[in-house]
């Protein structure tokens, strides 16, 4: 994999794409519900934490050339804390990323196939992940390339066209709850940049690894205007799914988009836009998964491994017994995850390391 190098726009939509995927499910529901009315500051509070955050990830990995998280690791703690790593990424990118597929196979289910048993939509994402892992890593990274900026200018589009049905007054009180909650207890919403966990992976695949602190920056506030722009639709226009367990919440503001007789429900040519990209980021972080447990193993070439981690994908997402199961990891756990990981451990090795580093040069 570290001979397929990327530039610089392709690794700022692959840091875009779990973000994307996420608000496509339930995640604006969810930062709704944790801060409600102070939703709209409340992101643009963690937004800046996130963009100074990524920035300091930028610097601290700057010292290491070209190495990823995973080498850092290994560095610091030898093959033990390589190995620890490896796996504790591989769990999450995979049960992560398994776990909103079947939120998102229900989703689909409920609106379009509530005839079809599951599996088989579950199976035709699978079959197109193990059929996209087996091209080239770059193939994958072009296809999102096109995707991503759709899925970007649709929510821009979603939020122009619903402006007409817009309630401002729903963002009043503007701090909520009180400013404990939408400062404090609203750090939560730092999970909403799950995108970040790419960072940690970057250096080795860019063609210009100088333009690390760009592809940071950029991507992070992409993704936090975006955010706004999808959380602010919903805070605008439904106030009910504050308290609601609404699947899908943006989907159905797209049902209120009206261009004369003519350009009516539209919502089909959003949700298609959205299948790709969900089917894209997949194929991203499975190949993200193989990349690291071919590391961590030296084993010459990933083949092998694209069928059984398709299996395992498809293991992990008919595991739960019901969409209330998988729901609560999305709800509950994932942020969790995303916090601990991405936010702690991840900045905690990197931190060790630079310092270990200073103390050799000393």
């Amino acid at each position: 994999m570290t001979k397929s190098k990327i530039g610089t726009m392709e690794a700022i939509m692959l840091v875009l794409t779990i973000i994307i995927t996420h608000t496509i499910s339930s995640m604006p529901r969810d930062i709704l519900v944790n801060t409600k009315s102070a939703t709209i500051i409340n992101l643009l509070f963690v937004s800046i934490l996130a963009i100074l955050f990524s920035y300091l990830v930028v610097r601290l990995m700057k010292n290491f050339g070209g190495s990823d998280i995973i080498d850092i690791s290994a560095y610091l703690g030898g093959n033990v804390l390589k190995t620890i790593v490896g796996i504790i990424f591989i769990l999450y990118f995979i049960i992560s990323s398994s776990l909103l597929l079947r939120n998102f196979c229900e989703s689909l289910k409920i609106i379009y196939y509530p005839m079809t048993n599951l599996v088989f939509i579950v199976a035709l994402f699978v079959i197109a992940i193990c059929t996209a892992n087996r091209l080239d890593f770059n193939a994958s990274l072009k296809t999102n390339l096109l995707i991503v900026p759709l899925v970007l200018v649709s929510i821009v589009f979603l939020f122009l066209s619903n402006m007409n049905k817009f309630v401002p007054q729903r963002a009043f009180p503007i701090f909520g709850n009180g400013l404990f909650d939408t400062f404090v207890l609203g750090l939560g919403n730092l999970a909403s940049f799950g995108g970040i966990s790419f960072l940690y992976f970057l250096p080795p695949y860019l063609k210009e690894p100088q333009k690390m602190k760009r592809i940071a920056l950029v991507s992070i506030g992409i993704s936090a205007i975006y955010l706004i722009l999808c959380v602010a639709t919903l805070l605008f226009m439904f106030s009910f799914f504050i308290n609601t367990n609404e699947i899908t919440p943006l989907y159905n503001a797209t049902r209120y988009i009206e261009f004369g007789s003519f350009f009516q429900r539209l919502e089909s040519i959003f949700l298609l836009i959205w299948i790709l990209a969900f089917a894209c980021y997949l194929s991203i972080t499975s190949k993200f998964s193989m990349g690291i447990f071919k590391k961590l193993t030296n084993i010459e070439t990933k083949k092998p491994l694209i069928d059984i981690f398709g299996l395992l994908i498809l293991g992990i997402v008919l595991l739960p017994k019901n969409y209330a199961i998988s729901s609560k990891f999305e709800t509950t756990i994932y942020p969790y995850l995303v916090l601990g990981i991405t936010f702690f451990l991840s900045i905690s090795i990197l931190i060790f390391a630079n310092i270990m580093k200073r103390k050799r040069r000393d």
